[in-house]
């Protein structure tokens, strides 16, 4: 790339074009469609009477006129004349109005010539004439307007319309509902525009869309160029309009419609990596610049292992002022990239959506940025930065935190992981047990305090409590589940097998490939194939055994509601019975009240107040909102007549502040309330109340509802659990009660897949799949499987080591 001042221009062109005539032009148009005839008229009122258009000289008087579909180059001719001495004035003045039409840029082109000399102020490459404006840091980043590729504007996506969702069954005509849509026939506008185009292919609104051209539906679809006579109702003359299309309506539907409209426009849409950038949300201009051969989103695309090794040896293979440029910047990259690396975080890549992180990971990557600040005297707070952390990378995690330790300051870990416990300097032990029950310190001090203490910790910590190792392990119902050539992000061409009717656990270090297998792989595929799912498994060849499931439920730790309304009554159904026994009391009787009357979601029987919220939200301008109970039900959600009716003296108000224990004591004898009582109580989840808002709950205490609500169904005995690390934010006894929820499913014939790092859940396994052996472009691939001691035998990858611990 060069760049040239105005007085080099000029030197340049008498030095390589001296004694020969030459024809000076202003560059305007590059690869552009269109027929440009007001840009010609314009040249012409400026006074300029030739212009160069696709490498030819024309007259602008001749009025040209060029084919608006093709792509051109228009270049307006400023000057033609010999290159001397006398001419040097004129040169001169001829260079500088080139200049500032062509923006900076000119062209010079020898009149016996064909191929022109590119000369510009701004970067440019002088063989092909490509020029860049000087980059700025915002011409490399994707949420700036500057760097952003104009199609995708910085996302990397774009909204497709999918014709298969549009069109869903061919053998079907127009007038009988083939295009979703427009629905079935009306005698609207629209169909009326589209009779007139199926009019000119010589078909009808009654024709099968199989039996039409593809020409036809693309017409139908994507509208046409050539104006479209419509004929219009009795007693009014025709009218002739351009018919855009289905699809440019959806689209324009889906960026510019209200809330409704869009959702009803993403039914037929789905996103798609942009065909412009390819996904690196840059514009091209921005991705012509490299360093050492690559640019910005090949590096930002590199696992970080590699970007640390890339970046660590530039210094060396850069020369002169490039390295004397580089030197600094790179020293901050490879410290800030080592920083990552001492946290575990090896195989993420810069460019990963942060909303595909997991906690753990969101947490060890502001765990990297407090680490490189070097700050003293700061109080840290992390909760379970372990999550998602598989053993082998615990200690440089504890070596992270030991380091902020060292520097002067302190670091309070809310954690169950059993190695951070260890390694700490002070443990602070809360309990007993959770809800009501706790609250409490129950023990403190040194590790080996904690554990000669007679907290449930201290006894698990001294292994006289432990989760035991099965006798047997189950060997499942003879089907198998098959998946095949699965190659998304870095699986390569991985075969896996899931034996059903037995509890699988998918192993391996952070990055393996886990999370794409099962939940971007798997899921989708079974999600899409029972339930109609809208959504999209990464790259398979195919999957065998689709038969021997009925159904997959996926089991996560996000929230069971979105507002605080929702309740663990609500979700497990629990609520409509008891509101149904409420109906059925005397008092409820004789005044007529029906359910509706104790739902607090409903006007009848709520506080209308606070419409059954039990608190009114104060709003607080540039504070948080505050909330606070409700001056007129006091917190109780209903008004004074509703809470009259009472079951064994509670009323539907106290009922709902009943913890799960204490609601089976009043329910016992009602076994349709009792049943789901008890699987909440089996799960270990007594304590809740069963009013309290789903808002409250946390991630762990959020799934074990769910799986409290599959226990309590009556199941099939044929479905596909799946659970993404279910044991994140459990102490040692709550896996011991999850692991017993999960038995529970197996035995009654169903498949439980857990993706999972605890040992605890491993070691109970009926089959384990262990991918690795590392993270990023080094995973991807299934190191082993089979049953836990199977895998200790075999002794390849990294959990074998640690599980051969656990099963001594």
């Amino acid at each position: 790339m060069v760049r040239y001042s105005d007085q080099q221009i000029v030197d340049r062109l008498f030095n390589e074009h001296a004694d020969q005539e030459i024809i000076v032009l202003a560059p305007i148009i590059r690869g552009r469609k269109g027929h440009y005839k007001e840009l010609f008229e314009q040249f012409l009122r400026q006074g300029f009477l030739r212009a160069r258009v696709d490498g030819k000289v024309i007259e602008l008087t001749s009025r040209p006129r060029l084919d608006r579909y093709k792509v051109h180059d228009i270049e307006v001719v400023i000057d033609r004349l010999k290159v001397t001495t006398a001419n040097r004035k004129r040169l001169v003045s001829a260079c500088d109005l080139a200049l500032k039409y062509g923006k900076g840029n000119l062209m010079a082109l020898p009149v016996n010539g064909t191929e022109p000399r590119y000369l510009s102020r701004h970067l440019m490459c002088p063989t092909s004439g490509i020029a860049y404006e000087e980059p700025e840091p915002n011409l490399f980043s994707f949420n700036s307007p500057y760097g952003a590729c104009p199609r995708c504007s910085g996302l990397g996506q774009v909204t497709e319309v999918a014709i298969d969702k549009i069109v869903p069954d061919r053998s079907k005509s127009i007038r009988k509902n083939a295009i979703l849509p427009l629905g079935t026939y009306k005698g609207s506008w629209v169909f009326r525009q589209i009779e007139a185009v199926l009019s000119g292919f010589g078909h009808d609104l009654d024709t099968p869309v199989e039996a039409m051209d593809e020409e036809v539906l693309a017409a139908v679809l994507n509208g046409m160029d050539e104006p479209l006579r419509v004929s219009s109702q009795a007693g009014l003359s025709d009218r002739t309009i351009q018919f855009e299309g289905i699809i440019p309506f959806i689209l324009q539907q889906a960026e510019e419609g209200g809330k409704a409209v869009q959702k009803w426009a993403e039914r037929f849409t789905h996103m798609v990596q942009c065909p412009e950038c390819k996904g690196s949300r840059l514009k091209k201009v921005a991705l012509f610049f490299r360093i050492d051969g690559r640019n910005i989103t090949e590096l930002a695309t590199m696992a970080l292992d590699e970007l640390h090794a890339q970046m660590s040896g530039l210094s060396e293979r850069l020369e002169g002022r490039q390295a004397l440029i580089a030197n600094e910047v790179v020293k901050e990259i490879t410290a800030r990239t080592r920083f990552m690396l001492d946290v575990g975080l090896e195989y993420l890549t810069l460019d990963r959506s942060a909303r595909t992180l997991s906690g753990g990971e969101a947490q060890r990557i502001r765990l990297a940025t407090q680490i490189g600040s070097q700050l003293t005297g700061v109080l840290y707070i992390l909760d379970e930065p372990s999550i998602g952390l598989h053993q082998r990378d615990d200690h440089r995690l504890i070596n992270s935190l030991r380091r902020l330790r060292d520097g002067g300051n302190s670091v309070i870990v809310v954690e169950h992981d059993k190695e951070m416990m260890l390694h700490a300097d002070h443990i602070l032990d809360i309990g007993p047990g959770a809800g009501e029950h706790g609250g409490r310190l129950v023990a403190e001090g040194t590790p080996d305090q904690l554990r000669a203490s007679d907290s449930l910790t201290g006894k698990y910590l001294r292994g006289e409590l432990s989760i035991p190792v099965p006798a047997e392990r189950r060997t499942g119902n003879g089907h198998r589940l098959v998946l095949k050539g699965a190659r998304g992000n870095n699986l390569h061409d991985v075969d896996v097998v899931f034996p059903l009717g037995t509890f699988i656990c998918v192993t391996g270090v952070s990055g393996s490939g886990k999370s794409t297998l099962i939940g971007d792989t798997l899921y989708p595929i079974l999600a899409r194939h029972f339930h109609r799912a809208d959504v999209h498994a990464l790259p398979y060849a195919k999957v065998e055994g689709l038969s021997h499931v009925d159904k997959v439920i996926e089991v996560d730790q996000s929230p069971i509601g979105r507002t605080p309304r929702s309740n663990p009554a609500t979700y497990t159904g629990i609520f409509d019975i008891i509101r149904q026994l409420f109906t059925q009391l005397p008092s409820a009787k004789i005044r007529g009240y029906k359910a509706g009357r104790f739902s607090f979601n409903t006007p009848g029987g709520r506080c209308e107040t606070c419409k059954g919220a039990g608190v009114r939200t104060i709003a607080m301008n540039f504070l948080p909102d505050v909330d606070v109970p409700c001056e007129t039900c006091r917190g109780k959600r209903y008004d004074r007549e509703t809470l009259e009716v009472r079951f064994k003296g509670r009323s539907i108000a106290d009922v709902l502040n009943l913890s799960v224990e204490e609601a089976l004591e009043v329910f016992a004898d009602l076994p349709q309330i009792a049943i789901k009582l008890r699987t909440l109580m089996e799960v270990g989840l007594g304590y809740v109340t069963l009013g309290q808002s789903s808002t409250t709950l946390s991630g762990g205490e959020a799934q074990r509802i769910k799986l409290s609500a599959e226990l309590s169904r009556r199941g099939t005995g044929s479905t596909f659990y799946i659970l993404d690390e279910p044991t994140t934010g459990l102490h040692f006894e709550d896996v011991r009660h999850l692991i017993g929820v999960l038995d529970r499913l197996v035995e009654q014939g169903n498949t439980v897949l857990v993706i999972e790092h605890n040992m605890d859940i491993i070691k109970v396994a009926d089959h384990v799949i262990d991918m690795g052996p590392e993270g990023g472009s080094g995973g991807g691939r299934i190191v082993a499987r089979g049953t836990p001691e199977e895998i200790v035998r075999m002794g390849k990858g990294h959990t074998a080591g640690y599980l051969e611990h656990e099963l001594v």
